[in-house]
């Protein structure tokens, strides 16, 4: 008997075919559910401030002090702060918010390396993926602080700027601490995205470059002094759409 004659469970590559979009249900049924724990948990921590950053830095090193110093100013001021809960950036962001009077926030990723968790966290989410981690990082930040990292932290930059400019997110302030560091980055933008028209001139303003800590607050209090922190009604519909 010619194999596709078979009875469709005696098909092994049926079977799996079967069989693999049963395990491929199920998980949307989990991301579902990760959106779904994440968003009721985290739904009281408004005001707050997203801050990213390398998982690789040295508790010793002055980007770690430097994260430090940002998030304690800021959840004195009553900022959450949110961060990916690791290692590095993520853990002087968390520990800075921790001994602050506002909750520190870890939004964990499971990863095959890097990733642990730091002991700094208020509150603590893991999340199996990526992308249902990203929109909690989105949806309940008033402003995004961005240190000094690598692909992960430019992948939630860029994300952010894409979201602000394609208006799909109200505009927060997204700020870059370290001109240093940040100066490469600033630079080619004006010089191949605006000067080959890949973006609009005025897409670079999105992006304020930011050396002091006191001057993070001040741009995120001068962003919000004429709106207040809360979405308004509309941006509301448009969370519920990102």
């Amino acid at each position: 008997m010619h194999l596709d004659k078979l009875p469709v469970t005696a098909d092994p590559r049926r079977a799996e075919e079967i069989g693999y979009s049963a395990r491929e249900s199920w998980r949307m049924l989990g991301i579902m559910s990760e959106f779904v724990e994440a968003t009721e948990r985290l739904a009281s921590i408004r005001p707050a401030v997203s801050i990213f950053g390398s998982a690789r830095t040295a508790p010793d090193h002055p980007y770690y002090l430097l994260t430090e110093e940002i998030a304690r100013k800021l959840s004195d001021s009553g900022f959450s702060v949110i961060s990916g809960g690791g290692p590095g950036i993520m853990e002087a962001a968390n520990k800075g918010a921790y001994f602050g009077k506002s909750p520190s926030v870890g939004l964990n990723i499971q990863l095959p390396f890097e990733q642990t968790s730091n002991a700094y966290q208020d509150i603590s989410q893991t999340f199996q993926h990526f992308f249902a981690r990203k929109v909690m990082f989105v949806k309940f930040a008033a402003a995004y602080v961005v240190m000094p990292g690598g692909f992960g932290t430019l992948d939630e930059m860029f994300e952010a700027l894409t979201l602000v400019q394609t208006k799909k997110i109200a505009s927060i302030p997204i700020i870059l601490v370290g001109s240093k560091f940040w100066a490469g980055l600033t630079d080619w933008v004006r010089a191949s995205l605006i000067t080959e028209g890949m973006i609009s001139p005025d897409d670079i303003d999105l992006m304020h470059v930011i050396d002091q800590p006191e001057e993070v607050l001040e741009a995120i209090f001068s962003h919000y002094e004429k709106r207040g922190f809360m979405p308004s009604p509309a941006e509301r519909e448009i969370q519920l759409n990102l």
